[in-house]
Order: structure tokens, then sequence, then C-alpha cells
């Protein structure tokens, strides 16, 4: 890690790049799962929405205000 303190927009840049990472994880750990079933009971999978990703983005930044 380095020792230079980050602006705010680079925080939350990095912090909706993870964000997007996480959604997009779990988005595809769903799919995924959707193809283990049989063919007639698979459910179509939505993409993921930029709410969610703003959503996971706020609880991260919550977590970083932590002290």
């Amino acid at each position: 890690m380095s020792d230079t303190n980050k602006s705010g927009y680079e925080l939350r840049t990095e912090l909706l790049g993870m964000a997007i990472g996480i959604v997009s994880e779990r988005n595809h750990r769903v799919r995924e799962n959707e193809f283990l079933k049989p063919e007639g009971l698979r459910a179509a999978v939505d993409p993921w929405t930029t709410e969610e990703i703003l959503t996971e983005a706020e609880k991260l930044y919550t977590f970083v205000q932590k002290k």
C-alpha cells in the first residue's frame, strides 16, 4: 500500500471499481448456477444495474469511513 493520501475522487473511483467487481462476480456466480440446472428449469439472469453498483460502493465507503 502507498503512503500517500488519496483524494476523494481517487478513493471514489477505486471504490466504484471494487463495487463493479463485486456485483459482476455475484452476477457471474448466479449465471453459472443457472447453467447447472436442467434445460427446462433455467431462468434468465438480469444484468447488473448502476443502482446495484452504487449501493455496493456506498457500503464500501461506509466501511472506509469507520475508524
